[in-house]
């Protein structure tokens, strides 16, 4: 993840889907008192400490030794809003999917391109949604494979307990054997020893994967209706949650957002088009 420049197909429409404003949550106070003040807790005075997952390029991963990414910026953000320093715990995906880091008082809050979906979201709370995603299906280059209908007797890489993993399970036939793998960087790895047919990836990734396998292809694309949230503790957190969807709605209306897209992505995101 040196430079952010991304290749492959990225049907991308972040900004498009930024329901931060509306979807801020609040504690109403009389007009003229205005909102209570906010008094987010945190595990350790003095810092925000922020479990995520090595290495998901370009969320989160290591440049120079230092914690770096898209994910990372965000919840920089955050702290700097706080007052406190970031500090970056690497957690393994699964555990932070189910909620124990935060729920027992590991970490503050996690950045770790966490889709959002009604699992996760009863053992935590996401802010606002802040990134669209799809799933790429990649194979190797001259592959017949065009669909997961043509994996009828393949076997399918996927990173486990992710949204890509879900999918394929629901959708790829029934003769298909779904291999489950934990590391993302070990999917490709896996693919070019012959050992799976097909990979998926989230389309944010997908980029860095072709650079770096160029013997690979994309065959298609998967729109999942994936959004990517950040979490705090289940009923835990109000203050910390309801300022980071105003972190997160400041970036918007100050164009910052865009600055750090652009950063990882090598481009603006995709605006929404007016109905």
């Amino acid at each position: 993840m040196t430079t952010r420049a991304m290749t492959g197909r990225l049907a991308l429409s972040a900004a498009g889907m930024l329901l931060l404003g509306s979807a801020l949550a609040g504690c109403s106070g009389d007009a003229e008192a205005g909102p209570a003040p906010l008094d987010p807790q945190l595990v350790k005075e003095g810092r925000l400490t922020v479990c995520t997952s090595l290495p998901y390029e370009p969320f989160e991963f290591k440049e120079k030794g230092e914690f770096a990414g898209f994910d990372v910026d965000l919840a920089t953000e955050v702290a700097k809003r706080l007052k406190v320093r970031p500090v970056f715990v690497d957690t393994d995906f699964d555990g932070i999917a189910s909620g124990a880091p935060l729920n027992a008082g590991t970490c503050d809050m996690a950045a770790a391109g966490l889709t959002i979906t009604g699992e996760r979201a009863r053992v935590l709370d996401f802010s606002s949604p802040y990134f669209n995603a799809a799933q790429t299906m990649v194979v190797p280059a001259g592959s017949s494979v065009a669909s997961l209908d043509d994996l009828g007797d393949g076997k399918i890489g996927v990173q486990t307990g992710t949204t890509g993993e879900l999918y394929v399970r629901d959708y790829a036939p029934a003769s298909a054997e779904v291999v489950a793998i934990d590391d993302l960087s070990e999917i490709a790895s896996a693919m070019a020893r012959g050992d799976v047919d097909a990979a998926f990836y989230d389309n944010t990734v997908v980029g860095d994967v072709l650079n770096e396998n160029p013997d690979f292809e994309v065959a298609a694309d998967f729109n999942t209706g994936e959004q990517y949230g950040l979490a705090v503790r289940k009923d835990g957190n109000t203050d910390l949650l309801r300022t980071i969807n105003d972190v997160l709605a400041d970036l918007v209306a100050k164009g910052r957002y865009d600055e750090i897209y652009q950063t990882w992505f090598g481009s603006a995101p995709a605006k929404a088009k007016a109905e």
